[in-house]
């Protein structure tokens, strides 16, 4: 009588990014990631704003009906794979700020914060500038809130 030999097979897991382990799994919303990417793009001086002011009021609409501090990020949205990310987003540049150097350096912050922190392999930032801030409208906004709250 021949002996029967038992083969245990033994799959090995290949992690395919920072993220995988032997160990196990760690996954990362993307809604992480765009706050990562929001904090990073304010950080770099000459942004004034993040998303459209469509985006801004709804945000803040949104905020105060549910009575957070923070309502999400407003202009930032991010395409996410296992180890790379996309990053879309929408600004208003202060104005004499050269926006070329304010884009350089949005792109630079947000690869650096969002590597660091995710571990994720930042492809591209592509960054859409939809106004530019000038100091006169903070003197209108100011004059407009006054008169909001005499009524």
């Amino acid at each position: 009588m021949e002996k029967a030999e038992s083969k245990q097979e033994v799959v090995e897991r290949v992690p395919e990014g920072p993220l995988q382990t032997e160990h196990g799994d760690t996954s990362i919303e993307d809604r992480v990631v765009e706050k990562i990417a929001e904090i990073a793009a304010r950080e770099v001086p000459g942004v004034y704003a993040m998303g459209t002011s469509t985006q801004r009021t709804f945000s803040n609409i949104a905020g105060k009906i549910s009575r957070s501090a923070t309502a999400g990020p407003s202009g930032v949205s991010v395409k996410k794979g296992v180890v790379q990310a996309s990053i879309d987003l929408t600004i208003v540049v202060e104005y004499g700020f050269s926006i070329v150097e304010v884009a350089d350096g949005i792109r630079a912050n947000i690869i650096d914060r969002v590597s660091q922190m995710t571990g994720l392999d930042v492809v591209e930032v592509n960054i859409d500038v939809s106004d530019v801030h000038l100091p006169s409208e903070d003197d209108e906004e100011s004059n407009d809130d006054a008169a909001a709250q005499l009524r």
